[in-house]
């Protein structure tokens, strides 16, 4: 019917359709491809108007979607876990979220963005995508069955990568066994699948692609965590950062009293097993604006020692004109390391207003 009204002469751009598109589709930053595709489609009604049919090219999967990355890694036994997912979207822009948890139990999560230009990012998205749907040894579409186990060895971690199509509206996922964790798995510890070595290498390429190679995991090397309390202030008013560490498998008196003064009056105290689990206040003690923030970011076991990594939001200057006093702290429970511990220098992280 369209073409009754509006029939192209030979020699117009519309005839020569099928020859642009391939050369310029892959030009086209993948943010914009959906707001000009309407109009990319109009023309190719119009081109099969001429003499022989047109038949428009597809974008490849995920070009315009996002791709997805999770690495999972079991702690101290499968009693922990440290959980990494990057999600990096076709127009450039990619987020990282890092938890870690004890007792299935959140200790801690950190999110980092992407602070290039997308534009800069969206072209290599699109080089990435070509080589996952066609280069020979990585191709996954298509070549490597999808799915996985629900569960991996106790010393595997669990890896899962996804390519999200939103133009088609379809989700292709792979899922298989490996070691490290998002920053350091690789490909050649999965074990026999042939699959396992091109999920995982789509793993490492994308995290490449965005975070870069030098970077590491926040909680590098930690034991696991669970957060029992946090907030902007302590009733108790500790002034310094503290680890309760019991003798004999009791709780120790230190922790009675200390919780006696934090919680409110007739409020439990977590579940401790004194015996092999010890507990953690990080506090920078007393601070006179409000705004501040403490998280515990690593337990390392040191040798004969155990050293408790912090940091501690500050927000900008003039965020809050009026003095308040106030008493920021991180309470969490961990498996006991070597004692003594010790608590490094709180590393500060500045914030704007409002952040």
């Amino acid at each position: 019917m369209l073409c009754r009204f509006v029939k192209p002469e030979r020699g117009t751009l519309i005839r020569f359709l099928p020859e642009l598109l391939p050369r310029i589709l892959p030009r086209i930053p993948p943010g914009l491809l959906p707001r000009i595709l309407p109009g990319i489609l109009l023309l190719g009604l119009l081109s099969a108007c001429g003499d022989e049919p047109t038949v428009l090219p597809s974008p490849r999967f995920a070009q315009i979607g996002e791709l997805r990355a999770d690495v999972e890694v079991p702690l101290a036994g499968g009693e922990g876990r440290l959980e990494g997912t990057l999600v990096w979207q076709s127009d450039g822009r990619w987020v990282l979220v890092e938890r870690m948890y004890y007792r299935d139990q959140l200790g801690e999560e950190v999110v980092r963005r992407s602070r290039r230009n997308p534009g800069e990012l969206s072209g290599e998205y699109t080089s990435l995508i070509t080589q996952l749907n066609e280069a020979p040894g990585l191709r996954l579409t298509g070549e490597v069955e999808q799915g996985g186990p629900a569960t991996c060895a106790p010393n595997q971690a669990r890896v899962t990568f996804a390519m999200v199509d939103t133009f088609r509206g379809q989700v292709a996922r792979w899922t298989r066994c490996a070691r490290g964790n998002l920053f350091s798995v690789t490909p050649g510890s999965g074990g026999s699948d042939l699959g396992t070595p091109r999920v995982v290498t789509a793993v490492q390429l994308t995290r490449s692609f965005t975070i870069g190679d030098a970077e590491r995991s926040i909680f590098e090397g930690s034991l696991p965590f669970a957060t029992v309390d946090r907030g902007a202030d302590s009733p108790a008013r500790e002034v310094r950062s503290r680890a309760f560490l019991s003798s004999d498998g009791s709780p120790p008196s230190a922790w009675v009293d200390f919780w006696n003064r934090h919680a409110q009056p007739g409020v439990s105290g977590p579940s401790v097993d004194w015996s092999r689990e010890m507990v953690l206040l990080a506090t920078p003690g007393r601070r006179m604006e409000a705004g501040h923030a403490v998280g515990i970011r690593r337990i390392l076991p040191v040798g004969v020692a155990t050293q408790v990594q912090a940091v501690e939001s500050v927000p900008g200057d003039f965020c809050a004109p009026a003095a308040l006093e106030r008493y920021p702290y991180h309470l969490v429970i961990a498996p006991r390391g070597p004692a003594p511990v010790d608590f490094a220098d709180l590393l500060p992280q500045r914030i704007p207003c409002g952040g």
